[in-house]
């Protein structure tokens, strides 16, 4: 079994830090959360079992009474729902029936007790003034009984170790303040990790992502602070990752509700934020729905309550929060204007931007508009590429609206006022979504669409309708490298309609300059069958290396189809070495494409020695992965049906970041060096995530 982890010590200073003017001058004004809790559990008899009459209905349903969603168990035909008998009623003209969703309430409420009294333990621990006690809530990580979802004050500390670890790639900016902050009741900061390479410079187009802005879905912050992670660890590792950070910007408000997640934090299904205006100070109902507040369409389209106990009550005005308002400024910051005044009017297709809203949970990809059946005036752009989002979550796109309209929504100040592309990701199943579930297969799939997302934010109306380059692999042969590539066009959702599909008509490749800047040169690729006719191509050219310098070269990668749409660039890391020493790079193949490893998941990467290969009677194996956890991982080579393991799982090796592993073979273990081998990567436990990044086979001479 792993070893129990204790977070840096860094961190522990920096969530002290972070939280430090908070917690004692709110403690005066702390909720009793127990009466929260009760308040919760009292509303027993408004929780139902929704049974929908068709599947299609049942994902409208989830959109318009998202606010009312506690639970999606579509293969057995229901949703679980808090419902008034007006809500009910509007249900019924739909053909939903409802009867007493009864054993949900009573595991809802074992789970909200357990949790209720975690958090008190936590509480004690902290006030008891024994260092060993104390200690031992320091090593206690994350969500009392949901450890892989980090608190506020652990998001905060990480964000801030991430710009202590990365100065020339992280910032970490104060862009306002949360509700109880501006009362002086403690409170949070509204903050952005802005993450790009500082040294390269330009006007860069912007990936702006926000989540937890419902306080009570648990899986949107970690997910973006997940991404964050993902894209530090894989600079200078992963050709992809790199050129994303030196030609674009990614900016992540990690929690845009903080005050409402603490709450939520102790198990209560908190939504709203905590403003103690509106409902009652006391009230567990209490607040503004923060995702019915922006400005753009506010109270347009009956899409939400003036009932300030409702769960969707939209405030008294337009953008009255100042969560609302922290967001809707730095939107306006970061993106110019380029949609006309007119409901109709379209934003050029060479708009830059996106914008993600990361919620939970219904599994489905939005875009707007929310508030009318009408599509939007780019609406077929943002279908192309809701259902290339689609394609790598496995979600349902559709348009935001449901059976009923939505109306001030995040989407408002970014594509309705603004022209940005803005999208809702709905994650998963649950709110209190449970870890397994989580590290195995909501961070995998988004974190794929996340890294799509921040590949074609430069041209988000233009890119998505292109074929996508799958793969990049470079083989050096002394002077000359072999490129190998794969490109499809077909990778689009078809859950809810088909995009159409184009034959792969071009390919070309660029070396160190990307195809957007001014000096690129193109470089023709053909297709290894000699003809460009089918919608999924196999690749192939020559690059000469001799006129490169030594060192580590990009290489570019991107295919058009016959419409005419230029597709995602993938990329590669070209190594040029000192051959005049009488070094042996004739000898070496390499695969250069890096990969996410999921959690508790493998992936598998190809190298192919060529018949023609020189002969050698051993060789030698090298694999660069980086990873938070280096002992989960296990490295396996293999090649015609026989394996060597390069590098064992081990639970007590604690090392993180990038590390190299070598191994040596021989001819005989494997029925000679030429041919197909397979190098798996495997996580083998739970929670830490990282990438195999390259590996290499160098036949001995």
């Amino acid at each position: 079994m792993k070893k129990a982890r204790l977070r840096p010590l860094s961190l522990i200073i920096m969530a002290i830090a972070a939280g430090a003017a908070a917690p004692m001058s709110a403690l005066a004004h702390q909720d009793d959360v127990a009466q929260l809790a009760a308040q919760e559990m009292a509303a027993a008899d408004t929780v139902y079992k929704v049974h929908f009459p068709n599947l299609k209905l049942a994902r409208k349903a989830a959109i318009s009474f998202h606010a009312n969603l506690l639970a999606s168990n579509y293969d057995e035909g229901y949703l679980v729902m808090e419902l008034n008998e007006r809500e009910q009623a509007k249900l019924s003209r739909f053909g939903f029936t409802f009867e007493p969703a009864t054993e949900w309430v009573e595991k809802r409420n074992q789970v909200l007790t357990t949790m209720q009294e975690m958090t008190q333990l936590r509480q004690e621990l902290r006030s008891s003034g024994d260092g060993a006690m104390i200690a031992q809530d320091v090593a206690l990580r994350g969500i009392p009984g949901y450890e892989c979802y980090e608190t506020v004050e652990e998001t905060f500390a990480v964000a801030g170790d991430m710009v202590a670890t990365y100065p020339n790639l992280a910032t970490w900016i104060d862009v306002g303040n949360s509700w109880e902050k501006n009362q002086g009741l403690g409170g949070h900061d509204i903050r952005v990790l802005k993450l790009t390479n500082r040294s390269t410079g330009g006007q860069k187009p912007i990936l702006f992502i926000n989540s937890a802005i419902h306080a009570r879905e648990f899986t949107t912050a970690p997910l973006t602070l997940d991404f964050a992670r993902t894209l530090l660890s894989g600079y200078g590792t992963d050709a992809d990752i790199t050129w994303i950070l030196d030609h674009h910007e990614v900016h992540l408000m990690l929690h845009t509700n903080p005050d409402g997640r603490k709450k939520a934090e102790t198990g209560i299904l908190w939504r709203k934020n905590t403003n103690q205006n509106y409902c009652g100070s006391t009230s567990n109902k209490r607040g503004a729905d923060l995702n019915r507040n922006f400005t753009f369409g506010w109270n347009s389209a009956n899409g939400s309550s003036g009932d300030q106990c409702n769960d969707t009550y939209r405030g008294p005005r337009p953008g009255s929060e100042p969560e609302t308002q922290a967001i809707e400024s730095y939107v306006r910051s970061i993106f110019p204007d380029r949609r006309g005044s007119g409901k109709n009017d379209a934003a050029p297709a060479d708009t830059s931007g996106i914008h993600l809203d990361i919620h939970s949970y219904s599994e489905l990809v939005l875009w707007p508009w929310g508030d009318t059946s009408t599509a939007a005036p780019n609406g077929q752009a943002l279908q192309t590429l809701g259902r290339k989002f689609a394609w790598f979550n496995g979600y349902t796109p559709q348009q935001s609206i449901g059976l009923y309209p939505t109306d001030g929504t995040s989407d408002g100040v970014s594509y309705g006022e603004l022209g940005v592309a803005a999208y809702t990701f709905e994650l998963g199943t649950d709110f209190f979504q449970s870890c397994s579930v989580y590290d195995g297969k909501i961070k995998p799939d988004n974190l794929r669409a996340l890294i799509y997302a921040a590949k074609v934010v430069r041209t988000p109306y233009l890119t998505p309708a292109g074929p996508d380059v799958t793969s990049v692999s470079l083989s050096v042969n002394g002077s000359a490298a072999t490129l190998a590539a794969s490109a499809t066009d077909t990778r689009f959702s078809s859950r809810n309609g088909r995009e159409p599909v184009q034959a792969i008509a071009q390919a070309e490749y660029y070396i160190d300059v990307p195809p957007w800047k001014a000096g690129a040169e193109p470089v023709a690729l053909a297709s290894t069958d000699g003809r460009f006719d089918e919608g999924t191509e196999e690749l192939t050219g020559s690059i000469d290396t001799s006129g490169l310098s030594e060192g580590k070269h990009t290489v570019f990668v991107r295919a058009r189809d016959a419409a005419g749409n230029w597709g995602a660039v993938s990329a590669a890391f070209l190594e040029v070495g000192d051959d005049s020493g009488g070094g042996n790079s004739q000898y070496e193949y390499a695969n250069t494409t890096s990969q996410a490893i999921p959690d508790r998941g493998s992936v598998t990467s190809q190298i192919t020695v060529p018949a023609d290969a020189p002969a050698a009677s051993s060789a030698t194996v090298s694999v660069t992965i980086d990873h938070t956890y280096q002992g989960d991982v296990r490295l396996t080579l293999s090649k015609g049906g026989r394996s060597v393991i390069v590098k064992n799982n081990n639970g007590r090796d604690s090392s993180r970041g990038s590390k190299t592993y070598t191994a040596s073979i021989s001819a005989s273990q494997f029925n000679g060096l030429t041919g197909a081998w397979t190098l798996t990567a495997q996580d083998v436990y739970s929670r830490d995530t990282g990438s195999l990044t390259s590996w290499k086979l160098v036949l001995d001479k």
